[in-house]
């Protein structure tokens, strides 16, 4: 059987666990709509690669169609400062 290799984007961030409130970090892969997690990057990364598999497995045994991959092989994430009034209050997120 051929087989089609497919490349989603994931997106790693830190993150604070609720209810216990210690670091981890959260796994997004966008074009699938699924996050998971992990205590360390590599295991938030492992978790997602196994829930991409997961998804596009269900998507094949639904006879859904596959949304489009990504096709990028490096994503650029980065961060900017910007300076405000130090007592301006910040909306939660």
């Amino acid at each position: 059987m051929e087989t089609t290799i497919l490349n989603y984007r994931i997106i790693v961030e830190p993150d604070v666990r609720v209810g216990t409130n210690e670091p981890g970090f959260s796994a997004y892969c966008p074009t699938l709509d699924i996050a998971d997690g992990g205590d360390t990057i590599e295991a938030a990364l492992f978790s997602i690669r196994e829930g991409i598999k997961c998804r596009v497995e269900a998507l094949i045994a639904e006879g859904i169609p596959v949304p489009q991959p990504d096709n990028v092989e490096t994503t650029v994430v980065a961060t900017s400062k910007v300076k405000i009034p130090k007592d301006y209050p910040l909306a939660k997120i």
